[in-house]
């Protein structure tokens, strides 16, 4: 493990519904508000003397621009998802970075902020090329996601209970291409987002040369491999929900506090932790520890204050 550095450095990974509450039809007002509301917890953790480089999803916004293509299909070129992708990067990068200067206006801190648009490695061998199972875009009844199904080719899956989505390859993050940038930009004092949407993903042609493929990656994912490259002190991933539970949804769930890499793996083998959605958070937090990554918390935002000062949240320390 590296020197502890006298401003420890936390990756803070989000969802796309960070920016766009249930019930909300996502608006840039809805987006404004609620990330400026994000920023007044990050702009706490500053005050903590952390440096920060943040990650966010973008499962509705890039479903939006999907609908936005298909309308407009007839008139404009459609672009691939890999750009799709990027241009949330963009869009969302742009709005939280606002959000977070103008908070910083008001503390003693230096208004410094930057995004990154976010190159990821994948391998074009990866299973989830054959198995999309990467849900993006609004919930649809059954007959529209069947009937968008026929027309434009979409792999559709339902969500019991929830409504019917599109599902896309999500490929396993392998590299974070800029990772030596953010790094040297958040260890010098600027506030970096980065991976927005689990980032863009990329294959390493034979010649050396990177192409995009059309796919999401797992923006927890991205996070850990992204918080080992640049040797980050905590992972710290904002969910739905304030803690991790085992069994949740049964009447014997109970919420983790504090526990150790070996109880999370063994729960995470007992299959508490559901593929679609504790359980890449859990898998996260599993990789950046055994990486050699000193502490990772997973919490809501509404929890964030008291979990930072553990007294909230589910913490998970490596091994001794």
């Amino acid at each position: 493990m590296p020197a502890a550095l006298p401003h420890p450095l936390a990756v803070v990974a989000m969802g796309g519904h960070a920016f766009m509450q249930k019930g909300e039809r996502g608006t840039i007002q809805d987006h404004e508000h609620n990330a400026d509301r994000m920023a007044e917890l990050l702009v706490s953790l500053i005050e903590r003397n952390y440096r920060l480089v943040i990650t966010h999803g973008n499962g509705p916004q890039v479903g939006s621009l999907l609908t936005q293509q298909e309308l407009a299909g007839d008139e404009v070129p459609p672009m691939p998802l890999d750009v799709l992708v990027a241009m949330t990067e963009g869009s969302l990068g742009y709005i939280l970075q606002q959000a977070l200067l103008n908070r910083l206006r008001k503390t003693k801190h230096p208004p410094r902020v930057v995004t990154t648009v976010t190159q990821v490695v994948v391998d074009g061998d990866d299973p989830a090329f054959n198995e999309p199972t990467k849900p993006i875009g609004p919930f649809l009844s059954r007959e529209t996601a069947q009937r968008k199904a026929g027309q434009l080719g979409w792999e559709i899956r339902e969500d019991p209970g929830r409504g019917w989505r599109r599902v896309v390859p999500s490929p396993r993050p392998l590299e974070i291409l800029q990772h030596e940038m953010i790094r040297d930009a958040a260890r010098e004092g600027h506030i970096v987002i980065a991976g927005g949407g689990g980032g863009i993903p990329v294959l390493e042609e034979p010649d050396g040369r990177y192409t995009g493929v059309e796919g999401v990656v797992d923006k927890d994912l991205t996070s850990s491999v992204l918080a080992t490259r640049i040797e980050a002190s905590l992972l710290l991933i904002l969910t739905a929900v304030p803690n991790v539970y085992q069994g949740f949804g049964t009447e014997d769930q109970r919420p983790l506090g504090a526990v150790t890499l070996e109880e999370m793996e063994r729960l995470m083998e007992e299959g508490h932790f559901p593929a679609g959605s504790m359980g890449p958070k859990v898998e996260a937090v599993i990789r950046f520890l055994k990486a050699g990554g000193g502490r990772a918390l997973i919490t809501d935002a509404d929890s964030l204050p008291r979990a930072i000062e553990g007294r909230a949240g589910t913490h998970v320390v490596g091994r001794i």
